[in-house]
């Protein structure tokens, strides 16, 4: 399975960190040791600004290679939240060097998700709130009609360059209100009003 990953989704998280509009998707990819299950995540050592950023989350149902844009949703099968944790301080030092930025992202448990959701839950998988709370205030909101790029295009997109297989996940973008965790913070994920992910930071 596979970890793929976008970037620059949302206008006013672009906006945030002072960054251009992508013309087309910006896609990285995390190692399978990021992704994280649990419902504890350990700061790392190398870091001293490990910020959130809450997505939604797609997992794909079946193989797909040079997937048509009308037929993308068939190859979704399940929906829920990941975060996306990053080492900001990492990745702005080496984007000013003009260097991968890698590391900031893509290190151990740093995908973590929440439990998931069938797609027949959703009537409209392109109108869907979502929010994160930190030790219980709303940090972060978002809808995924805000996408610059639906998910109907990256998978179609993606399935252009690469096969999708079953089990991969698609985390889509996050919205504004990136911020730093300390050790003790508390992360809650809700769709809708469902709260479905829950990590205790130490």
């Amino acid at each position: 399975m596979k970890i793929i990953c976008v970037g620059r989704n949302y206008v006013e998280h672009i906006e945030e960190l002072n960054n251009e509009k992508p013309k087309e998707p910006i896609i990285f990819f995390k190692p399978t040791v990021s992704l994280n299950k649990s419902s504890d995540f350990s700061l790392p050592e190398f870091s001293n600004d490990i910020h959130h950023e809450i997505e939604i989350i797609f997992e794909i149902g079946k193989e797909g290679k040079m997937i048509k844009l009308n037929n993308s949703l068939s190859y979704i099968s399940k929906v829920g939240l990941g975060v996306d944790f990053t080492a900001r301080d990492i990745q702005n030092k080496n984007k000013k060097k003009g260097l991968p930025w890698s590391f900031s992202k893509c290190f151990d448990n740093s995908a973590s998700i929440s439990r998931l959701m069938s797609i027949d839950k959703f009537k409209d998988i392109n109108n869907i709130n979502f929010s994160l709370l930190k030790n219980k205030v709303k940090v972060q909101e978002g809808n995924s009609k805000l996408m610059i790029f639906n998910i109907e295009y990256l998978i179609h997109y993606i399935s252009q360059k690469i096969t999708l297989e079953k089990g991969d996940i698609i985390f889509t973008g996050t919205p504004k209100g990136v911020g730093k965790i300390s050790n003790q913070d508390i992360l809650e994920g809700y769709i809708n009003d469902e709260k479905i992910l829950n990590i205790s930071i130490n």
